[in-house]
């Protein structure tokens, strides 16, 4: 595979910066084996002390990281936006005891706090998965998913997503671009809706098109249906520790909601 980062590259941290926390020293497949731990047994508890618990971790984790919060920040923007309008709506959507109303809409105290329960454990989840596997390079990702034996066709959708999706990317920037160049505006009318169709559908040609010329490409190169990949090292002390770290706190994390 070749456009991605290099997988002699130092990774990139979130927001742009390099990383320099212990979490780099990790296997890649300790990595992943530690964040589907974590993420799960964070989205499985409901008590308000473990998911705090679970946040403060998390929190702990992008220190351990080196990674800024202010980088950290602007990574969950997007996420924080989806939050906000839970926080707004899902208050007045559930029921239990009213605490507010609002000319027919009644803010439900089972409302409040399963959106605040909703928040917080989305969070700590982000932010276990930024701090494992987003400053991990996106080929030695895959490696490391080939290597706990996910389907290869999985690991090879993951490997052509992370090689073409800047080029789509591009490619979507540059019709827009000509769009505006022929006087396009986004407006609430029906030539703007047929104008984003048609878009999208130039959009799946053009992509189809470059699909049918990768893979005959490598049909021509000898592919087999397999991409070569290294071996990968032998997973050292620090991975022990972090396997036993994680252990440790997902222990802690499921007695204190047996606990509370």
């Amino acid at each position: 595979m070749s456009g991605g980062a290099r997988a002699g590259a130092p990774p990139l941290a979130a927001g742009g910066e390099r990383s320099a926390g212990v979490i780099e020293a990790l296997d890649g497949r300790t990595r992943l084996l530690g964040a589907f731990g974590l993420v799960l047994t964070i989205a499985l508890l409901k008590d308000f002390p473990a998911k705090i618990a679970a946040l403060v971790m998390a929190l702990t984790l992008v220190s351990a990281a080196g990674l800024s919060f202010a980088a950290i920040g602007r990574k969950l923007l997007h996420v924080e936006g989806f939050m906000i309008a839970l926080l707004l709506l899902l208050p007045f959507t559930a029921s239990g005891v009213p605490i507010a109303t609002f000319g027919p809409l009644v803010v439900s105290d089972r409302g409040v706090e399963r959106a605040i329960s909703l928040v917080i454990t989305v969070n700590a989840s982000v932010l276990t998965v930024l701090v494992l596997l987003t400053t991990i390079e996106p080929v030695r990702l895959g490696r490391s998913m080939a290597a706990l034996g996910m389907p290869p066709r999985f690991v090879h959708l993951f490997l052509f997503l992370v090689r073409y999706l800047p080029i789509l990317r591009d490619e979507l920037t540059r019709q827009v671009e000509a769009m505006r160049a022929r006087g396009f505006s986004m407006r609430l009318k029906r030539h703007t809706w047929r104008s984003l169709g048609n878009l999208v559908g130039m959009l799946l040609v053009r992509s189809i098109e470059r699909a049918e010329r990768v893979d005959e490409a490598m049909r021509c190169r000898g592919f087999s249906g397999r991409f070569p990949m290294r071996a990968m090292r032998p997973m050292g002390m620090a991975d022990l520790r972090f396997a036993m770290l994680c252990t440790g706190v997902l222990v802690c994390l499921v007695l204190l909601e047996w606990l509370s």
